[in-house]
């Protein structure tokens, strides 16, 4: 990596870190004004609501950030989750003294199934992440619709102890949003500490360079999949927990708000930046947002409306940035020679 490039870096950051505080601003000017409207909405339930949805949504968010980081996406986290929260409430209906960790377990395992696949194809049949995770997405919702044949698994179906995981706390914060948050906590502290989180920002920024610097493109390529499959295979063990009836119709569209929280929260649809945390906080501001119009009794479909236009002005950022930086070095090399 060049000398210009690396006296750059620091401004990306910089710039990463506003769009963050960005979010944080957002979210307490909106907040504030749902807040004066209506009070009710920083009552205990409705905080207790955001929370648990910003924790499934973060779940998918970091796995998918990691992906994104790399240079690619994952469309298919939303079926994937269907497909896990089917599998393990058919699993636990069947067998109602299973543990709520093999639960989890199961849920993953089946997650991260999809992401080898996905990962597999992308990497052997070198086919673009978009088309190989578009076609998953309907290929992993056909199964669960086969499978479940226009059948659902119902809440009292389920183990009263595993229903009650989905709503005990643990110092007054439900277990669902502890998970999310060690979750969150491990992805940044490993993206952040370990050699593997830097190869991974390497491999986004240029994947020539990477191959170069011996960097195994294609294991790392393969295992960012698997950890997104895997996330968003958890997550549909903790929907399952949350709303206890399960249809094969179970996180559909819930890729749109995945890919948003991670764009809007700063990691850039180009690969090579961004954070976990960031991913995180988008999660949140999404969810929020959601919330904010229900209680301001705003019609749902502004909610995709928004959710479109933060994608649009997010991307319309990183663009500009890395228009900027590209000018910038070119300036700089201009002066060097």
């Amino acid at each position: 990596m060049s000398t210009a490039t690396l006296n750059l870096a620091p401004k990306l950051s910089l710039v990463l870190k506003a769009r963050e505080l960005g979010i944080v601003i957002a979210l307490a000017l909106l907040v504030g004004v749902t807040a004066i409207s209506n009070p009710r909405f920083l009552s205990g339930q409705s905080i207790r609501d955001i929370l648990l949805g910003t924790a499934i949504l973060a779940v998918l968010a970091v796995g998918q950030a990691i992906v994104v980081i790399t240079r690619n996406i994952d469309l298919s986290v939303g079926s994937i989750l269907g497909l896990s929260a089917f599998t393990v409430g058919t699993l636990l209906r069947d067998n109602p003294g299973l543990p709520v960790v093999v639960a989890l377990l199961a849920g993953a395992g089946v997650g991260a199934v999809c992401g080898l696949a996905n990962g597999a194809l992308v990497q052997f049949g070198r086919i673009p992440a978009l088309v190989v995770t578009l076609g998953t997405l309907y290929v992993i919702r056909g199964i669960t619709y086969f499978w479940a044949g226009g059948q659902q698994v119902n809440a009292d179906e389920l183990p009263s102890g595993f229903l009650a995981f989905g709503n005990a706390t643990l110092l007054g914060i439900p277990y669902l949003v502890w998970i999310a948050l060690i979750v969150l906590i491990i992805a940044a502290v490993v993206l952040r500490n370990y050699r593997v989180g830097r190869e991974l920002y390497a491999m986004g920024s240029s994947p020539q360079a990477a191959t170069l610097a011996g960097i195994r493109v294609g294991r790392r390529t393969i295992a960012a999949f698997i950890v997104s499959g895997g996330l968003a295979g958890l997550g549909g063990v903790l929907f399952a927990a949350r709303f206890g009836t399960i249809d094969a119709a179970a996180g559909t569209g819930l890729e749109l708000n995945v890919v948003a929280a991670v764009v809007v929260g700063g990691v850039a649809v180009f690969g090579g930046s961004g954070s976990v945390w960031g991913a995180a906080l988008g999660a949140l501001l999404l969810t929020t947002i959601g919330s904010s119009l229900a209680v301001l009794e705003i019609n749902q479909f502004w909610q995709q409306a928004i959710v479109g236009a933060l994608i649009l002005l997010a991307i319309g950022s990183d663009r500009l940035v890395a228009a900027r930086m590209a000018a910038a070095l070119k300036k700089r090399g201009s002066r060097v020679s």
